[in-house]
């Protein structure tokens, strides 16, 4: 019997299984393909297993419902509550590992934030951008209220020649406002539409930022589950920045327990 519990991030879903004391010896690919599953399975957006980590506070080792594995953000956020839940977290700031590398986190008192990494600075793709944010993002800014089905687009995009092997993530920009924005995101791994994308957030954000020549400051991103904020400052190559975070809510919904023989 396998003790999990289940968070939610603006929507983003998450299974969290406190793997501390390595006692799952299970095929790790196999147990997230059959569990993310919505109609068989609980079902999620990701599974993610803590970890303790030689590096860090605690290691975050994160599925996506395929069985690949990549960063994710509002899994990050959600790993750094269950982790102060669980007592391996002793404050409010932490350091944590993940796929990509050493992350920072802290929790206020109705968000969480992590520290986000951006590689490889803005390659433009005709009128659109490409951003890594530890996972790849096709970014693409569409006119208020036009029309475009992200599921079709994003699978478009994503299963075109470029991207067909590795895949990419797939957003969907609208301007709402000064520094705020409204974003659709199609998510590879996942292979549908997510209620929010942390990552995807984050290169939205930084794109915004670009676009506009803001050199620090705050964008508000409004996702299909809720709000996220991004945090940033430019550095002096363009496209490139820094101090970027990303910040909301982390929420618990309730454990179980798996019997993984049936």
């Amino acid at each position: 019997m396998i003790e999990f519990y289940k968070y939610q991030g603006t929507g983003n879903d998450f299974i969290l299984i406190d793997n501390w004391n390595g006692s799952f010896v299970a095929d790790k690919q196999q147990f997230v393909q059959k569990w993310c599953e919505r109609r068989f399975g609980i079902g999620s957006d990701g599974l993610i297993f803590i970890e303790k980590s030689d590096k860090a506070d605690f290691k975050m080792d994160f599925y996506n419902p395929d069985g690949s594995q990549s960063f994710c953000g509002n899994g990050s956020r959600c790993a750094v509550a269950f982790s102060h839940h669980l007592g391996h977290i002793k404050n409010k700031k932490t350091v944590f590992e993940a796929i990509d590398g050493i992350h920072e986190g802290e929790l206020t008192e109705s968000t969480v934030k992590i520290a986000m990494h951006q590689y490889d600075g803005i390659e433009f793709i005709g009128n659109d951008y490409f951003i890594q944010t530890g996972s790849p993002h096709y970014i693409h800014y569409k006119d208020k209220n036009q029309a475009i089905d992200i599921y079709e687009y994003g699978q478009t995009i994503r299963y075109s020649n470029r991207f067909k092997e590795l895949g990419t993530n797939v957003n969907l920009v609208e301007i709402l406002d000064k520094n705020h924005i409204a974003v659709e995101t199609y998510e590879r791994g996942v292979e549908a539409e997510t209620f929010a994308c942390g990552t995807g957030a984050t290169a939205c954000g930084l794109s915004y930022a670009y676009k506009n020549k803001l050199n620090a400051g705050k964008i508000r991103v409004d996702v299909k589950g809720g709000q996220l904020d991004i945090h940033f400052t430019a550095k002096s190559s363009p496209g490139e920045f820094e101090n970027i975070w990303l910040e909301g809510p982390a929420k618990y919904v309730f454990k179980g327990v798996i019997d993984d023989n049936n």
